[in-house]
């Protein structure tokens, strides 16, 4: 299921949304200009190596060494390939206004940041062994579409559904088409988890869309804006079209 675009219309420009997209893109454009060597140690250093963040004491590193944490919201910024930043991007332009509207610029920042170090977390504690760099704005970005679950039950998403070869153009509600979202990455989180699941596994850190989809609800709840106060804002922007009573 592809989204196209959402009903909900933002009241506020979506610059955060903007710099977090344009910072990824320069990011992946300064890493296509790497060699393959110089490329695979900026990943090494800047991706969230889960068997370096659980065990930097064994290693010999003081626990609260800043370093071992800078990966925790490097990693979310940086990307493996054309399709895995297209597909990121495009998720985050449709629903990330939204999330930036209802939260408010500051907050949705800290917002973003935090769903991608958590996720990153998730990941890791399932595979904590590993010495496989987690890269990519995914865990993040999940975090947003759990934020906008609950901000915007009631939207509706456009889909492009492809049947075999079939396109088909259909609006889903915003609770169908998050929940079949999330379902999936449970489902290929838990496939991935089999002993021989191995390659079949894709690369994809499911579960820090899962982890990242459900830290994003449970920040969205501490960290949205009293309705108070988006009547108010509401208010503000919609009077000049005329007049708005509210209910």
């Amino acid at each position: 299921m592809i989204p196209l675009r959402d009903s909900p219309r933002s009241s506020t420009v979506p610059v955060i949304t903007w710099l977090l997209i344009a910072v990824n893109v320069v990011v992946f454009l300064f890493e296509l200009s790497l060699g393959s060597r110089q490329l695979d140690q900026f990943v090494q250093v800047f991706g969230f190596v889960p068997r370096t963040f659980f065990r930097w004491v064994q290693l010999g590193g003081s626990p609260l060494d800043p370093w071992r944490f800078v990966p925790l919201v490097t990693a979310s910024f940086l990307h493996g390939g054309f399709l895995h930043i297209l597909g990121n991007m495009w998720f985050l332009a449709i629903f990330g206004d939204n999330v930036e509207d209802r939260l408010g610029h500051g907050r949705y920042l800290f917002f973003y940041l935090l769903c991608g170090a958590g996720s990153m977390l998730v990941q890791g504690s399932f595979t904590p062994g590993s010495s496989v760099p987690a890269i990519g704005a995914s865990g993040a970005i999940s975090g947003v579409l759990g934020a906008y679950l609950l901000l915007y039950p009631r939207a509706r998403v456009l889909t492009l559904i492809i049947l075999i070869i079939i396109p088909w153009f259909v609006e889903l509600p915003a609770v169908v088409f998050l929940g079949v979202w999330f379902v999936t990455q449970l489902l290929a989180g838990t496939a991935a988890l089999s002993p021989g699941a191995g390659a079949a596994a894709g690369g994809v850190a499911w579960w820090a869309h899962a982890g990242g989809f459900v830290l994003g609800m449970a920040l969205c709840l501490l960290l949205r804006r009293p309705r108070r106060a988006q009547v108010q804002r509401d208010w503000t922007t919609r009077a000049p079209r005329g007049i708005w009573l509210p209910r």
